[in-house]
């Protein structure tokens, strides 16, 4: 069963956020109960420094913003208190960016107390359990998470993690899965519950390996993952960074990217096909003013290579 956060309510949210705050004894009031739910003037919520979320899809974001314009916010936003006395947001940036594009001066809010460490850990939960999360989000997403529990840089949870995945498939001795830093990474993807640890180890952090100019650019919210994913298996270089400034300068849909690429491909293939044939014509002249036969070592190569030349030949005949 799903455990996608349209599946939960938005205390279940929370009290899995408490989990991981290492307090379960708190049991949180249902929202309509919660003496935290109040109201508050959009223009007195401030955004974070740091936000896991960078890529708001623009058309999702509009029909967010048509809808609050009829129905209002159904979801109230998750603040806290700061030391100025205005509110920090912690949950629901894009129901935050759709009712400032929809013009309310008031919103629905949530206030708790949180330190900075704890907010930006329920920034992260709230993020990853995102119905429209790509891959790479739900990659930097969680290395993030695990960055803040364990304390340490996120090559280092990198490190962990393969440690962990070699350490199962019986490459190496040491005791990393039984360790306090294995029982809490195993307990912490456990509590997100979106991917295993051993499928986010072979399916998501190769994701990291994507060429830099792809990887910024999806960061960047300047191109879907979907359509990154496909002109990263581009090879050549120039090719890829070709095809990718089109695509984003273009807004290319992801069906134009594919018949780009198989354009460019065939196009790649004449030249291939046009330069071996120059080739092929250039050796036959150096070969006649060389007159490398005449030399017994090189004759022996040269009558080898003829012999796959017109192994060659003859597999094309009718």
């Amino acid at each position: 069963m799903s455990t996608r956060k349209k599946n939960m309510p938005y205390t279940s949210m929370l009290r899995g956020v408490s989990t991981l705050l290492g307090d379960t004894s708190e049991e949180l009031e249902p929202i309509a109960e919660s003496k935290e739910l109040s109201s508050l003037s959009i223009a007195t919520i401030q955004l974070p420094r740091h936000q896991p979320r960078r890529y708001f899809d623009a058309e999702k974001l509009r029909q967010l913003t048509e809808s609050i314009k009829v129905h209002g916010i159904l979801e109230p936003l998750l603040v806290r208190t700061l030391d100025n006395g205005k509110h920090e947001l912690v949950a629901g940036e894009r129901r935050y960016r759709a009712a400032q594009a929809a013009g309310l001066t008031e919103v629905p809010v949530i206030v708790k107390q949180f330190t900075d460490r704890e907010a930006w850990q329920v920034a992260l939960v709230e993020n990853l359990q995102r119905e429209d999360l790509n891959p790479l989000e739900e990659t930097e997403g969680m290395l993030s998470l695990l960055s803040l529990r364990l304390e340490i840089g996120t090559e280092d949870v990198i490190q962990r993690l393969y440690r962990m995945q070699n350490e199962l498939k019986g490459k190496v001795t040491q005791n990393v899965l039984g360790s306090s830093e294995g029982k809490l990474i195993q307990t912490i993807f456990s509590e997100v519950g979106s991917i295993g640890w051993e499928s986010f180890v072979s399916s998501r952090l190769p994701l990291l390996r994507m060429p830099k100019e792809i990887l910024e650019a999806v960061q960047q919210g300047e191109i879907a993952y979907t359509k990154a994913q496909i002109i990263a298996r581009i090879k050549d270089d120039d090719r890829r960074s070709a095809i990718l400034q089109d695509a984003i300068a273009g807004n290319w849909s992801l069906m134009e990217i594919k018949k780009a690429i198989s354009s460019s491909d065939n196009e790649q293939s004449k030249s291939i096909k046009v330069t071996t044939s120059g080739r092929i014509t250039q050796v036959m002249k150096l070969l006649q003013q060389t007159k490398v036969w005449q030399d017994p070592k090189k004759l022996k190569r040269l009558e080898k290579l003829l012999l796959d030349l017109e192994a060659l030949t003859e597999s094309q005949e009718v």
